[in-house]
């Protein structure tokens, strides 16, 4: 929820920017930063050799958008490259992950809904079966 200012148009100096583990991350809608109930913004640059690794989001849907670069993606047990110009839709809850496994940083946009949940954002699965055996 915002409590400042709910913005409705976003430039470059009000983009919420964070980095994890797999890259940096550009938000520009968000709780927080816009008004929107049932959409997250987020454009990811991943470095090569990076991964968000098998993982679940129990309260919502992703579309990856890719940029530019390729990366290995997976949703469930089903594996593509994803390339500049192409999307991948993945359910709510649905395991998957994303691995730059070329020598360029790949650059994607992840479309999430809902933007307001309950419980844990992010389900880390890559140690579980069969996941952590998947990519061995």
């Amino acid at each position: 929820m915002c409590t400042e200012r709910c913005l409705r148009f976003i430039s470059g100096a009000d983009v919420v920017r964070e980095t994890m583990p797999w890259g940096p991350h550009e938000w520009f809608s968000r709780p927080g930063l816009t008004a929107a109930t049932n959409l997250q913004l987020v454009r990811v640059t991943m470095p090569p050799g990076r991964a968000h690794a098998f993982h679940r989001h129990p309260c919502f849907e992703e579309l990856l958008y890719c940029l530019e670069g390729e990366c290995e993606q997976w949703v469930g047990r089903e594996k593509r490259l994803l390339r500049p110009g192409e999307v991948v839709h993945v359910p709510r809850d649905e395991v998957h992950g994303t691995y730059n496994v070329s020598s360029t940083p790949v650059k994607f946009l992840a479309i999430l809904s809902e933007a307001k949940f309950d419980g844990p954002a992010v389900i880390d699965m890559s140690g579980e079966p069969p996941w952590k055996s998947l990519r061995a």
